[in-house]
């Protein structure tokens, strides 16, 4: 079998979104006896498998980002629970690992569009934005 890592499988992409699904069922019912969880609507945003689907990589989001750090932390204190529970009701192999991150793509994507909206930047795209703003 050829290893190619810059390409995801459909299989990959399919499985990563049946724990994304998981996942944000546990969080949104409640099901993690953890006060910081309690406390905080936490996204779900992507959840990224291995080509062997035995890790998998959580992208999160608590609302309006708040409290970011202490949401990670606890997410991290009940990975075992939640590793779990993902392997009982996602049918694989193997239960993943689950390896959980904060999704800054938000941020990425309005740096971006702060830097294009910059009066320098508009200048030289040569009056697209004349009028706007």
């Amino acid at each position: 079998m050829k290893n190619e890592p810059q390409e995801r499988s459909v299989r990959t992409l399919r499985v990563g979104e049946q724990v994304r699904h998981v996942l944000s069922e546990i969080l949104q019912r409640g099901d993690v006896h953890d006060e910081t969880l309690a406390k905080h609507m936490v996204s779900v945003t992507e959840v990224r498998m291995s080509p062997d689907l035995r890790h998998a990589t959580v992208f999160v989001k608590p609302l309006l980002g708040k409290d970011e750090e202490a949401v990670l932390k606890a997410l991290r204190t009940n990975t075992a629970y939640l590793q779990r529970e993902v392997a009982h009701r996602v049918k694989m192999k193997y239960a993943a690992k689950l390896k959980f991150l904060a999704d800054d793509s938000f941020e990425e994507a309005s740096h971006i569009d702060a830097l294009l909206r910059a009066p320098k930047v508009a200048q030289d795209l040569g009056g697209e934005t004349d009028g706007d703003d």
